[in-house]
C-alpha cells in the first residue's frame, strides 16, 4: 500500500464514522478487511470511496458506509453463525469473517463463488465457507443461524430465510418492490420463536434477489 492509499484509507475510515458505523468491532473489521483487495480493473483507484462499483456478472460491491451500518445493525457475536445471501465480490462476508465464529456465503454466479473462494484462501480467512446456488432457500442444512445477511432486495423478508433463523436470532434484508424505493429491514426472531419482530431502518438500494439456478 502506498503512502497515498493509506492516507485513504484513514480518510475512509473517518467518513464511516461521520456516516453512524460506531461500533468499533465492525470498524475494527473494516480497518483490517482492505476493500482495495475486492476492487479490480478499471475502479481499482476508487476502492476507498464510499460508493458502489460494479463488479462481473452484472453485480455490485456495495457502498461501504452501507456495509458498516448493515453489518451495524446485524450485532454480530463472536461465537455467531452467519449466512450472507449474495456474495457478490466477496467484500461483506469477509468482515463478516472478522466478527463471527463461522459464515456461510451464497451465489448464483459461479464467476463470483470462485473468485471470492480464491480471494479468501489468500488472505488467510479460513472460517468463511462458499457455496454456488440459490439463496432463496437459504442453507437449511446448515441451519438454524444465529444471522443472516441478504445483500439483494427482495420483496419480503424470504419465508425459508426466516424458518432459518434462530430463537433471537437477527435478520437484515433489504425490502422493496423496485430498485427505486427499498427499505432496509431489521427481522428479529423472538426468543420463544413465537413470530417476528420488524425495524425500517434507512433508505437502500440494491440488485434484486433473483430466485433460479446457478450461473456462470
Amino acid at each position: 500500500m502506498t503512502p497515498e492509499d493509506a492516507t485513504r484509507k484513514m480518510q475512509f475510515l473517518f467518513h464511516l464514522r461521520q456516516k453512524g458505523v460506531t461500533d468499533l468491532r465492525v470498524l475494527k473489521a473494516m480497518e483490517v478487511i482492505d476493500r482495495g483487495a475486492f476492487v479490480r480493473g478499471h475502479f481499482a483507484d476508487r476502492a476507498y470511496d464510499d460508493m458502489p462499483l460494479p463488479i462481473a456478472s452484472g453485480q455490485t460491491i456495495s457502498q461501504p458506509s452501507v456495509v458498516g451500518l448493515m453489518t451495524q445493525a446485524l450485532q454480530v457475536q463472536p461465537r455467531d453463525t452467519v449466512l450472507e445471501i449474495g456474495t457478490g465480490s466477496g467484500y461483506q462476508a469477509a468482515i463478516l469473517g472478522q466478527l463471527a465464529r463461522r459464515v456461510y456465503t451464497i451465489d448464483r454466479y459461479r464467476t463470483l463463488t470462485r473468485e471470492a473462494e480464491i480471494l479468501f484462501t489468500k488472505m488467510g480467512l479460513v472460517n468463511i465457507t462458499v457455496l454456488t446456488g440459490d439463496g432463496s432457500f437459504g442453507l437449511p442444512e446448515q441451519g438454524p443461524f444465529d444471522r443472516i445477511l441478504v445483500t439483494a432486495a427482495a420483496e419480503d423478508p424470504p419465508g425459508p430465510l426466516l424458518q432459518q433463523l434462530k430463537p433471537g436470532g437477527v435478520m437484515v434484508v433489504p425490502v422493496g418492490q423496485s430498485d427505486a424505493v427499498q427499505s432496509l429491514i431489521r427481522v428479529t426472531r423472538r426468543e420463544d420463536g413465537s413470530g417476528f419482530d420488524y425495524d425500517e431502518l434507512m433508505p437502500v438500494r440494491f440488485v434484486p434477489l433473483v430466485d433460479g439456478l446457478p450461473r456462470d
